[in-house]
């Protein structure tokens, strides 16, 4: 998909070569928000070691928590798929939301009224200025992929990368086998 199809919604899957790259290797980013002043995603495939309630314990919750990027990692923000629950949610993309009332939030995971496949919580996220990202996409750091799930939220954390390079096709399906760490080999 080229520069020009980046929009809100659409997923960018980090490219093989960024090994080094800690945050980023290995992950792939729901974009919700893209426009003339940057972009704003959260990497969905890195689960922390944390639940909700580990970093906010007046909410007594076992959500996990996600890496969501390397900025502002002492906040926390959220997607959903429950916009008729939460208030004031933004839409990103058909069936996916971003922020909300937290308070409802709250009161919904108390509740137990929203489930894991509802909501995912983050610490950080990840942000590019002004044609940042694009310049990253030209030096070939991401590939863009349409966002063809029904609910994000569903998808298995722990092969979503590689099952991205293997919808790729053709060298990513190589890659998309190689082992994490290559010296491990």
């Amino acid at each position: 998909m080229s520069i020009d199809k980046l929009l809100k919604g659409n997923l960018l899957v980090a490219e093989p070569s960024i090994l080094n790259d800690i945050s980023f290797n290995r992950s792939v980013i729901l974009l919700t928000e893209h426009s003339l002043e940057g972009s704003v995603g959260f990497i969905i495939n890195k689960p922390t070691n944390y639940i909700i309630s580990d970093v906010i314990p007046t909410i007594k919750s076992q959500h996990t928590i996600y890496t969501g990027g390397p900025v502002s990692e002492d906040n926390i923000y959220f997607i959903h798929c429950v916009p008729h629950l939460i208030p004031n949610s933004i839409e990103i993309g058909e069936g996916i939301y971003w922020a909300g009332d937290f308070e409802i939030v709250t009161e919904l995971l108390e509740s137990n009224t929203i489930l894991e496949n509802d909501i995912r919580f983050f610490l950080g996220y990840t942000g590019w200025e002004n044609k940042q990202l694009k310049n990253e996409i030209k030096e070939t750091s991401w590939i863009i992929r349409k966002n063809n799930y029904s609910n994000i939220l569903n998808v298995s954390t722990t092969s979503f990368w590689r099952n991205e390079l293997i919808n790729e096709g053709g060298e990513y399906k190589i890659w998309a086998n190689a082992p994490e760490n290559p010296s491990s080999n």
